[in-house]
């Protein structure tokens, strides 16, 4: 197992390394943010990503400090950081092992479990991909080890929440595992008893559990707030489709399904019969409590419910339901679990004799492995989108415009990392103040944001603004006032936000400025 967790990313890495000749690249333009905040801290500039301005900007606080420790190393930044994905998803297989175990698994079907996670393709994927994927999902399945491990012995410290805690620093949906690990905590199932009840010692040690995750929790939101006005990242504002819904919309909820579906067929199918298994062992000795069903279940339906516009918030290729994968895999072995070994032996159907066992085993590994196979190339495409564009972007920026220069980006990281010219973000993902000035706009004049931005590039007066006309059109409607300096094209782009990458001056772009029109 633990050979084939580490044998997958590697190849990904030998691939990529015979393609494009280094190992410095990534298929996203946020792997890239995270380098730039993590170079400011490593050099005692706090978290910012223009130098001097603080902001909570990275949605992966934790990612973010541990890339800055690898900058006391030797040799590629890019390197390292890809090396840590790798580790983390070798610890993920290992403790989905023993996860599978504590939930009662027979020692072939935890097995079974972990080699299923080491083929998860979004996780491979990511373990290259300079993301902080990895890192959640580890922390994810060690806090639930560790809870299943308390919730045993009650006289156990709860520090299931602390690594709970660290969960919601890596991905800000690890928010929602403390509350629903202090639930199922606090709700018991008494034998002969219907239902769940609540206990109240179950109750105070949920509470103890929560003020560990508050106190790792807390300082980070604290700093944010002063930061940026909000305890949370401003990459969610800057992301969110709409103000959160009381009630999911359906379609979210099939689209995140479809998306597991898509890496694990099987599980994801059988993921409802291990939910299934776990309510029926409630108050029995393998009562295992009911937190994996409910994280498995719970994201999706918060996910939906945030996603209350008319785009669901997924992330790229859809890595924010990635850590899921080995919850789903885990309920789906979990399905399995009552079927006796004899029955999957041989099936004979008159003289027919069907090796059911086998099939089953090739049923639930070859998809998995087949997609693994395939998002290979998905993320050589998308590195190469990443160079085409954006790299190409910073290239010709670096040759024709001043290091003084203030450059309006849709995408910041590679700009970011290449060039010291101060930058406007246009997406919102470092700039607060431009959430905050497109909601004024849509509360006051009921403008929606493309019109919004518009007139906030009145406000900011960058001097050039380099983004994607399909993801913002309107300046390709002022051409007396917003010139195109040069196009870009992207083939076969599969990453960014369109097909075309355009260099525009602007009204304020100073006429001695080398790249002026």
């Amino acid at each position: 197992m633990l050979a084939v967790a580490l044998a997958a990313p590697l190849a990904f890495a030998a691939a990529e390394g015979y393609v494009f000749g280094d190992l410095g690249g990534f298929p996203l333009d946020d792997s890239w943010i995270h380098l730039v905040f993590a170079r400011h801290l490593a050099a005692g500039e706090g978290l910012s990503f223009n130098p001097g301005e603080l902001v909570a900007g990275s949605t992966a606080p934790l990612w973010t400090a541990l890339l800055s420790v690898l900058f006391l190393l030797p040799g590629s930044i890019a390197a390292w950081s890809k090396a840590l994905g790798v580790a983390a998803q070798v610890a993920t297989v290992a403790v989905a092992h023993r996860l599978g175990e504590r939930l009662g698994l027979s020692p072939p079907r935890a097995a079974l479990a972990a080699l299923l996670v080491a083929l998860s393709d979004g996780l491979v994927f990511s373990t290259i991909s300079g993301m902080e994927v990895n890192l959640f999902t580890l922390l994810s399945l060690a806090g639930l080890l560790a809870h299943l491990a308390e919730r045993a012995d009650p006289q156990r410290a709860p520090l299931s929440f602390l690594l709970f805690g660290l969960a919601a620093l890596a991905r800000p949906e690890g928010l929602l595992l403390p509350v629903l690990a202090a639930l199922d905590r606090a709700l018991v199932a008494r034998p002969g008893a219907e239902g769940l009840a609540l206990s109240a010692a179950g109750a105070r040690r949920a509470a103890r559990g929560l003020a560990l995750a508050a106190l790792v929790v807390a300082p980070v939101a604290l700093a944010y707030w002063q930061m940026s006005g909000s305890p949370l990242p401003t990459t969610l504002a800057a992301k969110s489709s709409g103000p959160a819904a009381l009630v999911p919309q359906l379609r979210f909820v099939e689209a995140i399904f479809a998306l597991l579906f898509s890496s694990q067929p099987l599980p994801a199918l059988l993921a409802a019969g291990g939910a299934v298994v776990a309510v029926r062992r409630l108050g029995g000795p393998l009562d295992r409590g009911l937190l994996l069903p409910m994280w498995t279940f719970g994201l999706p339906v918060a996910a939906a419910m945030l996603s209350s516009g008319e785009e669901l918030l997924i992330g790229n290729f859809g890595r924010y339901f990635f850590p899921l994968l080995p919850a789903v895999v885990l309920l789906g072995v979990l399905a399995l679990e009552g079927v006796p070994r004899a029955r999957l032996r041989a099936l004979e159907l008159g003289a027919l004799r069907l090796p059911v066992g086998l099939l089953l085993l090739a049923a639930l590994v070859v998809p998995p492995a087949l997609r693994t196979v395939r998002i290979a190339g998905l993320y050589l495409a998308a590195r190469a989108n990443v160079e085409d564009a954006d790299g190409a972007a910073a290239d010709w920026l670096s040759e024709h415009v001043s290091a003084q220069a203030r450059l309006g980006l849709c995408d910041i990281g590679v700009a970011g990392w290449r060039l010291a010219n101060p930058i406007v973000d246009l997406a919102g993902v470092v700039a607060p103040e431009r959430q905050a000035y497109l909601a004024r706009l849509e509360r006051e004049r009921a403008l929606a944001w493309p019109a919004a931005l518009r007139l906030w590039l009145d406000e900011q007066r960058p001097d050039y603004v380099v983004l994607y006309p399909k993801w913002f059109p309107l300046l390709e409607r002022e051409p007396e006032s917003f010139p195109v300096l040069h196009r870009i094209a992207i083939p076969n782009n599969v990453a960014m936000a369109g097909d075309e990458l355009v260099v525009y001056a602007t009204p304020w772009t100073r006429p001695d400025s080398p790249g002026a029109p």
